[in-house]
């Protein structure tokens, strides 16, 4: 939690610093153009959307009459319905894809005839086609990737109207092998630039010497003329901390010739640096403004940090020379009930959960993220392994990637780097996941052209790949999950392509990492595949269930309501317990971390079902940001924080064996109580995780105690619940911003008359809103339901639902109700502002 403290307190400062900021600023000799502090705006508002696969001409689509208004991100596939029969099957998440069209119009004055326009896409899913007044401006198959076109020399200016039309196409199915979500699902940002500007991803910052006195900071950019005549401009570079205020800056005067693009390099000294980590996430800002006649034209910001990192053949990983173990999770890119329409505060609870919880590092598995992630993890501390590719040439789904592989993937790949590349908290580039072609020599090959096209553009950061395995399995066990290349050596990991070798899976093998690879790192980039349904249990608790039996058989057996324990006793057969790879990191130093799998639930791939599962069952944490009881395990491993977790509710049948375990920390032992009396003392011994009590249910209350030295360190109960009675209501956040965008993530509870959650209450729960704001999202973390994540009714889980409310732009009050037959109603009110 330090480093989102330090997170807040940094959004705290920027009042006090923009005044010093001014301060200094009025005494420079440049006037500044305002319009050059608009380069960049949002154009997200006021699109209009249009789905039909029927239809092949442009001119049809756009005399139609069913076009509707909405926002971007938008995402339609979250607002279908789940069907069985989605040609997306249910490891897309059973919700049909299709084409949809997107046009938004907008005017311009005739002062900016002059200028450059240019239209950002953060991505679009897929097969984008984009149009500008009828001009085709080209097509971007990857549905992950960011894009940029002019618009300049199809604009009109003055009263004349300009139309841009996306057409995404995502109707060839399945092309992925979870959710992907449909549309225009992350931002766009239309650019007005002057002809002499820095294009963009224009920039490049590294760190080449660091201490604790001073720190070299190298930039490097990229400087654009589109005049047809010379120009003699002054590059100055400024260099802020806390965004405002100014440690450097330094000018240098430059020729730039007609019509093409040099590139600028500055090497500035930057004393007593504050170190990004974890914990201190201490962001710099680089400002680079273009002057000409004394007159600012550009102004481009790129924030950085400065650290110093090591992967470390003997001590793992290292940061500012201190060894930290990565605890990391792997997330794919939906945000649950909001399906993949990007949302920052919807991610930023996303961290902050996991940040609670211990993890200090994200994998983006397994495409490029959205970059507002990316910022959220430079400023909440993060380290991040950003990956590139799912496929290359050969195919996992019917219409995947791998058909544009040929064609798209040195781009695709050059302008994730590019785009990354200054975001202190990516610490690795992965270039493929469980990549089809790693055990042949074509494989090989196509691993070092990947890293070669990473190293010219980033040498600063290892190249790695998730590989399954990239060693030869000798146990008996686990060579029966992977026989079909048990024998075969992995090419990739012996081409000398990758610094650091990466490790799906295969547990057994990573204590022998310095002997299969006597001169290469270790990450472990995919790990456990623990199964679990939040607040569902069975006993005995100490047995281990492998759900399905093999990877490639289809799984008969199960519960026929599709759950699972949620005790850590059910695993994928390619993975182990969540227990088990942690103890195995956590002893050996040489092992600098992991990702585990995964770090919340989301759509699609609900091993080990078919069909009514939806969503995945691998999340610590579960659809709707509800955590499961491991989640209480890694918080007492990975953070300071007292932990005395129980589990599991105290609602069974009278005499009943029922298994109790304990997750804790700072203490010596738990002391059990049922009904004020003893069910004995337990301590952790050798390498447990957690301790156990199993005897006879009684109803009543079931209470712990942990001691450290004889005193206590924490106290924790359970209680039997009576029948249901009331829904209880608790904001996340009670005031929110009127701006259209913030959420208010709103946990709604069952319980009984005396306000005990109800553990097996799945009632129905209706939602009402009064005010200014809308209902974006529902969810229990049900795998299993098939109502719509858009609609104002959900059934709840073991007690629990979520609904998300979304702010306006209107400012007021908003009152979120909560209703279901037979219990007592209640509402909670928020403040939009």
């Amino acid at each position: 939690m330090i480093a989102y403290k330090q997170y807040i307190i940094n959004k705290l400062y920027l009042g006090t610093l923009a005044i010093v900021s001014f301060l200094l600023f009025a005494c420079q000799k440049k006037e500044e153009d305002p319009e050059v502090f608009n380069r960049k705006q949002l154009f997200t508002e006021d699109w209009k959307f249009y789905k039909n696969d029927t239809l092949n001409s442009l001119t049809e689509v756009l005399n139609s009459e069913d076009w509707r208004p909405i926002d971007v991100p938008h995402d339609w596939s979250i607002h279908q319905e789940f069907d069985k029969n989605s040609a997306a099957g249910i490891g897309g998440g059973a919700l049909s894809g299709g084409v949809g069209y997107y046009k938004k119009s907008f005017n311009l004055p005739l002062e900016d005839s002059t200028r450059l326009y240019k239209i950002q896409f953060d991505g679009v899913y897929q097969n984008s086609e984009v149009w500008i007044n009828g001009s085709y401006l080209g097509k971007r198959p990857n549905g992950y990737i960011g894009f940029e076109y002019d618009l300049t020399p199809y604009l009109h200016y003055g009263s004349q109207d300009n139309t841009i039309v996306v057409k995404a196409d995502n109707s060839d199915q399945p092309n992925s092998r979870w959710y992907s979500g449909s549309g225009i699902y992350r931002n766009v940002w239309l650019k007005k630039l002057n002809k002499i500007h820095i294009p963009n991803w224009g920039t490049f910052i590294t760190t080449p010497s660091i201490s604790k006195e001073k720190a070299l900071v190298n930039i490097t950019a990229k400087i654009k003329n589109e005049f047809l005549e010379d120009k003699e401009i002054e590059v100055q570079i400024t260099i802020f901390q806390d965004d405002q205020e100014i440690v450097k800056s330094e000018t240098s005067a430059l020729n730039i010739t007609t019509n093409s693009e040099i590139g600028f390099n500055k090497e500035l000294t930057i004393y007593k640096p504050k170190l990004w980590s974890i914990d201190s996430p201490w962001l710099y800002k680089a400002q680079i403004d273009i002057i000409q006649n004394k007159n600012l034209i550009d102004r481009f910001e790129t924030r950085f940090g400065i650290r110093d990192f090591k992967f470390d053949f003997e001590k793992g990983f290292k940061l500012n020379g201190e060894s930290l173990k990565i605890r990391g999770v792997c997330m794919h890119h939906d945000l649950g009930p909001l399906g993949a329409a990007i949302n920052t505060r919807a991610i930023e609870r996303q961290l902050e959960i996991l940040k609670e919880m211990g993890v200090n590092g994200i994998r983006t598995a397994h495409n490029p993220p959205a970059p507002e992630l990316l910022d959220l993890c430079d400023q909440m501390g993060f380290i991040v392994m950003d990956e590139a590719f799912d496929i290359w040439t050969t195919a996992k789904t019917k219409h995947d990637y791998s058909q544009y592989w040929d064609k798209w993937h040195e781009q695709d790949i050059a302008d994730l780097i590019k785009r990354d590349r200054n975001h202190p908290s990516v610490f690795l580039w992965s270039i493929g996941n469980e990549i089809q072609e790693q055990w042949s020599e074509k494989g090989e090959k196509i691993g070092i052209e990947l890293s070669n096209i990473v190293k010219s553009l980033d040498s600063k950061r290892p190249v790695t790949a998730g590989m399954n395995p990239p060693v030869h399995v000798s146990d008996k066990e686990v060579t029966i999950q992977f026989e079909e290349t048990a024998d075969k050596p992995n090419s990739l990991a012996g081409s000398g392509a990758l610094d650091v070798i990466g490790y799906n899976y295969a547990h057994q093998t990573w204590e022998k990492h310095q002997l299969n690879f006597p001169n290469t790192p270790f990450i472990a980039t995919e790990t456990t595949s623990g199964l679990q349904t939040r607040g569902y249990y069975e006993f005995p608790s100490d047995t281990t269930k492998i759900w399905p039996v093999r990877w490639d058989k289809l799984f008969t057996g199960g519960n026929p309501d599709h759950t699972i324990s949620a005790f850590d006793q059910v695993r994928a057969p390619w993975g182990s317990l969540h227990e088990t790879s942690w103890k195995i990191i956590k002893k050996n130093d040489f092992l600098s971390g992991f990702f585990i799998w995964t770090g919340f639930d989301y759509i699609g791939e609900p091993t080990p079902y078919e069909w009514p599962s939806r969503s995945s069952y691998f999340g610590i944490v579960d659809l709707a940001g509800f955590p499961k009881d491991v989640y209480y395990m890694y918080k007492s491993e990975w953070t300071d924080d007292d932990v005395l977790h129980l589990l599991p509710h105290w609602n069974w049948e009278q005499g009943q064996t029922v298994d109790v375990w304990a997750y804790y920390n700072n203490a010596d032992e738990v002391e059990l109580f049922l009904n004020g009396e003893s069910r004995g003392t337990r301590s952790k011994r050798d390498d447990e995780l957690h301790v156990m009590w199993r005897f006879p249910f009684e109803s009543g209350t079931l209470k712990a105690i942990s001691r450290k030295n004889g005193q206590i360190v924490k106290e924790t109960e359970i209680r039997t619940a009576s029948k249901p009675a009331k829904l209880e209501l608790f904001p996340d956040r009670k005031k929110i911003r009127a701006d259209g965008l913030d959420l208010s993530f709103i946990t709604v509870t069952i319980t009984d008359a005396e306000g005990t959650i109800a553990p097996r209450a799945n009632n129905q729960i209706d939602f009402e809103i009064e005010g200014p704001g809308e209902i974006v999202g529902v969810s229990s973390g049900d795998p299993t339901n098939h109502e719509s994540f858009k609609g104002k009714s959900h059934r709840a889980l073991n007690g629990k639902c979520l609904v998300i409310v979304q702010s306006t732009r209107q400012a007021g009050e908003i009152k979120i109700s909560a209703n279901s037959a037979g219990l007592e109603s209640n509402s909670a009110v928020l403040i939009s502002h």
